[in-house]
């Protein structure tokens, strides 16, 4: 799929042009899109990838954004404002510069007769499958400030989660990186003027000296040699994770990584069973719910595994099914979705093993924060305990001989 720019005219109202993105195929299916929705195509071309994104990055759209953008909207409906007059209101109100022109437009795209759904739908960039899905279903019932409220409420949850994931790893990568610019800046200028008097002294040094001053003559002398083989393992990892093979086999190593394996299927778990209960409650059906979330998921491993979910639900078998034959999901799982299936109530156990797996992710969050702290003062006293028995001491000696 490629994002095509275009500049339309509405055939329904008489106002000027409107500019925006849609995602096609190709650029008669782009035409085509647009043109069923009343549209006269005026300008299209697919858009160029590169330094032409500069200012997308630079302006990009967070969760936070589209979390505040939900629950403007849902409390201006709430408040019987026109649809159009509160997408209107909300861009007076968004600080995100590059929203509040997608919003512009959107609303003078609602205003031209189309749904807000489909008006999302051309911004795929910005708003998901699932967002777009539930705006669907909130249109479809007649609640659409209900399901906004529900959808920033949903949102605010996944950006809370991933904010403590994040802030859990902070520390300890600062911790370690910093270390590592530290021994390498040393192994160049300070190690070489140390064991200087050393090599001179032509005494018989110790193994660990001589694998100090080892290592510091080759990032002297071949640094250039350490930045290539860096970035080669970049390039690579890079090249592996674009291919659909090598996302599989580094999605598969996430799983089984001790502890973080964990934080990574309880987050997938969460993931899921918050947007399926979120489309339920919408009134989507259960096997477009599956495919939906599939969608949702980063993780290459969980999403296969919700497609063949989907394709099983899809023949007359039950939603545990699959999953009970997974390793990567907890037998809970599976057994609290057949007693839901069997008593009707899937929206609220797929609710109970969100807030039950949120729980869980939070207590290994703070039991690992708990662990990294004194696992970082081992190595720091390793890292000076080295220094002292491979340099410092051997000039001591050496000092006291003289």
């Amino acid at each position: 799929m490629s994002i095509y720019k275009y500049r339309i005219k509405s055939l329904k109202s008489e106002e000027g042009t409107e500019s925006g993105l849609v995602e096609a195929s190709s650029k008669e299916q782009a035409a085509s899109i647009l043109e069923d929705k009343g549209f006269v195509v005026l300008f299209l071309e697919k858009k160029k990838k590169g330094l032409a994104n500069i200012e997308d990055f630079l302006t990009r759209i967070k969760i936070k954004d589209l979390v505040i953008f939900s629950r403007q909207l849902s409390i201006l409906i709430s408040a019987e404002v026109p649809l159009v007059r509160a997408l209107r209101n909300v861009v007076e109100q968004t600080p995100n510069p590059r929203l509040k022109k997608i919003i512009y437009k959107i609303a003078g795209e609602v205003e031209g007769g189309i749904r807000l759904s489909e008006a999302l739908e051309n911004y795929p960039k910005v708003f998901n499958d699932f967002f777009i899905n539930i705006v669907r279903s909130g249109e479809v019932s007649g609640r659409l400030n209900e399901v906004l409220k529900y959808l920033a409420d949903q949102l605010e949850k996944d950006y809370d989660l991933r904010g403590k994931i994040k802030g859990a790893m902070i520390y300890p990568l600062f911790v370690f990186g910093s270390l590592l610019v530290i021994g390498i800046l040393m192994m160049i200028f300070v190690i070489p003027r140390l064991t200087a008097m050393l090599i001179e002294t032509g005494a018989t040094l110790p193994l660990a000296t001589r694998g100090i001053i080892g290592i510091s003559n080759f990032f002297v002398n071949f640094w250039w040699l350490a930045v290539l083989f860096v970035a080669l393992i970049v390039a690579g990892f890079y090249m592996v994770s674009r291919s659909e093979k090598g996302k599989r086999y580094l999605d598969l190593f996430k799983l089984k990584l001790p502890i973080f394996g964990k934080i990574y299927s309880y987050m997938a778990i969460i993931r899921l069973c918050t947007g399926m209960n979120t489309l339920l409650k919408g009134g989507v059906d259960i096997v477009e719910s599956l495919t939906i979330s599939s969608g949702m998921m980063n993780n290459v491993i969980y999403k296969d595994l919700i497609l063949e979910t989907k394709k099983t639900v899809e023949d007359g078998g039950e939603i545990g099914e699959v999953f009970y034959k997974s390793p990567h999901v907890p037998k809970m799982v599976s057994q609290m979705l057949d007693t839901g299936e069997e008593t009707g109530k899937v929206e609220s156990v797929l609710k109970k093993i969100s807030q039950f797996y949120t729980r869980e992710l939070n207590n290994i969050i703070r039991n690992l924060m708990s662990l990294l702290e004194p696992f970082i003062m081992i190595v720091l006293g390793v890292a000076v305990g080295v220094m002292i028995v491979a340099i410092i001491m051997p000039m001591y000696e050496v000092s006291s001989n003289m």
